[in-house]
C-alpha cells in the first residue's frame, strides 16, 4: 500500500483541528469528562489494592472494589477529621479574634479622621450602610453557596461511582481498548497501558510526598516563629499549596488570621512573609522537581499545562494537566511519528535511543 505524504503545512492544519475540536468538546462535556478523569486516576491508584483483595484473599471483584473505594474515602475522612479536630481547638481564640478585629478597625478609624479629615460618625455611618447592602444581597449569596455545595457533593458522587465501575469492569475496557488495534501491536498496547499504571501512581505519590514535605516545613518555620495552632497552620499550607494559585492565597488569609487573633501585628507579618517564601521555593524549586521529575515532564510544560488546563476546567483541569500530560508523553514516546512532541515534553536527558541515534548522525555530519 502506498502512503501519501502531506506537505508540513496541511499537516499543521490537520493537528490545528485536531487540537480545537479536543478543546471544544472538552468545555462542552466537561460535566461528564471531569469526575470521569478523577475517576480513571483513583481507580489506577486503587488497581492493587483491588487487585490484593481479589487475587490474596479470594473476594470477589465486586467486593474487592467496593472495599478499596471505602478505603480510599476513609483516608480522605481521616485527614478531614484532624482537620476538623484542630479547627475545634481554635474556636476557643474566637473571642480573641472578635476583640483585636474591633480594636483594629478603632484604630483605622482613628487613622483615616486624622489622614483624610473624615470623622468617625461619617466613617460608621458608610460602614452601616455597607453593611446593610451587604445583608439585602445575602439571600442570593446563600442561594449560591448552597447551589455551589450541592453540586460539589453530587461531583463526588459521581467520583466515588465512576471510580467503582471502572475497577470493576477494568478486564472489560482492556479488551476493548485492545480490540482497537491489530494483533501486531498488542505487545505495545500493553506496554503503554503498564507504563501509564506506573507513571500516575508515581505523580500521585509525588504530590503526596511533595505536600508533606511543605506541611513539615511550614510548621517548623511557625514553631521557630513562636505562634500557635503551628500544626494547623502548616496543614493550611500543606494541603491548599496543592490547590494552584487560589490555595496559597486561601492559606495566607486562614494563616493571618489565626495569628492576628492568638498573637500581635509583628508575628503576623512574619507569618504572611514565610508563607510567600514557601510557595515560592515551592513553586519554582519543589514543584517542577518532586512532581515533574516523578511524570518526566520539563518545568516549562508543567507550567503551560497547568494554565491551559485553568483555562479549559478552572482549578479541576489544573489537577488533571500533569498527569494527563504524562499519559500522553508515554503515548508519543511509543508511537511512530509522535516521538517528536514526546521529545517536547520529556526532559533533555531522556530522549528516545531511536531519536538519540539521528541526533548523533547529524552531529557526525556536522564534524
Amino acid at each position: 500500500m502506498n502512503t501519501i505524504k502531506l506537505p508540513f503545512y496541511s499537516k499543521l492544519a490537520f493537528i490545528l483541528i485536531i487540537i480545537i475540536a479536543t478543546g471544544y468538546l472538552a468545555v462542552i462535556g466537561q460535566e461528564l469528562i471531569i469526575p470521569l478523569m478523577f475517576s480513571f486516576l483513583f481507580a489506577i491508584l486503587l488497581l492493587p489494592v483491588a487487585n490484593f483483595f481479589e487475587n490474596k484473599l479470594k473476594l470477589s471483584r465486586s467486593i474487592a472494589a467496593v472495599i478499596s473505594v471505602l478505603l480510599l474515602i476513609v483516608f480522605i475522612s481521616l485527614i478531614g477529621y484532624i482537620l476538623g479536630s484542630q479547627l475545634s481547638d481554635l474556636t476557643s481564640e474566637w473571642p480573641s479574634l472578635k476583640t483585636q478585629l474591633s480594636q483594629l478597625i478603632h484604630n483605622a478609624q482613628l487613622w483615616m479622621a486624622h489622614a483624610f479629615r473624615i470623622n468617625i460618625a461619617k466613617q460608621t455611618v458608610y460602614i452601616h450602610n455597607a453593611t446593610t447592602n451587604m445583608v439585602d444581597s445575602s439571600g442570593s449569596i446563600l442561594q449560591k453557596t448552597v447551589m455551589s455545595l450541592s453540586s460539589m457533593i453530587l461531583f463526588i458522587v459521581f467520583i466515588v461511582i465512576y471510580t467503582l465501575l471502572l475497577l470493576f469492569y477494568r478486564r472489560l475496557l482492556m479488551r476493548f481498548v485492545v480490540a482497537l488495534f491489530t494483533e501486531k501491536y498488542m505487545g505495545l498496547i500493553y506496554e503503554i497501558l503498564k507504563n501509564i499504571k506506573h507513571i500516575i501512581r508515581k505523580y500521585i505519590t509525588g504530590l503526596f510526598f511533595e505536600m508533606t514535605i511543605i506541611t513539615i516545613v511550614a510548621s517548623l518555620l511557625f514553631w521557630l516563629l513562636g505562634v500557635d495552632y503551628v500544626f494547623l497552620m502548616g496543614l493550611f499550607v500543606g494541603i491548599l499549596n496543592v490547590i494552584p494559585y487560589i490555595g496559597i492565597f486561601t492559606a495566607l488569609i486562614l494563616n493571618i488570621s489565626i495569628t492576628f487573633a492568638t498573637s500581635d501585628g509583628t508575628h503576623t507579618l512574619y507569618v504572611a512573609i514565610a508563607i510567600v517564601c514557601i510557595h515560592l521555593v515551592d513553586s519554582n524549586f519543589l514543584m517542577p522537581k518532586i512532581v515533574g521529575s516523578q511524570v518526566k515532564i520539563n518545568p516549562l510544560i508543567v507550567i503551560i499545562g497547568v494554565i491551559i488546563g485553568e483555562m479549559l476546567w478552572g482549578i479541576s483541569g489544573m489537577f488533571l494537566s500533569i498527569p494527563y500530560l504524562a499519559i500522553a508523553k508515554v503515548i508519543f514516546d511509543r508511537t511512530q511519528g509522535l516521538q517528536p512532541w514526546g521529545i517536547l515534553l520529556g526532559e533533555e536527558e531522556h530522549t528516545p535511543k531511536k531519536v538519540k541515534r539521528i541526533i548523533e548522525k547529524v552531529k557526525e555530519k556536522e564534524d
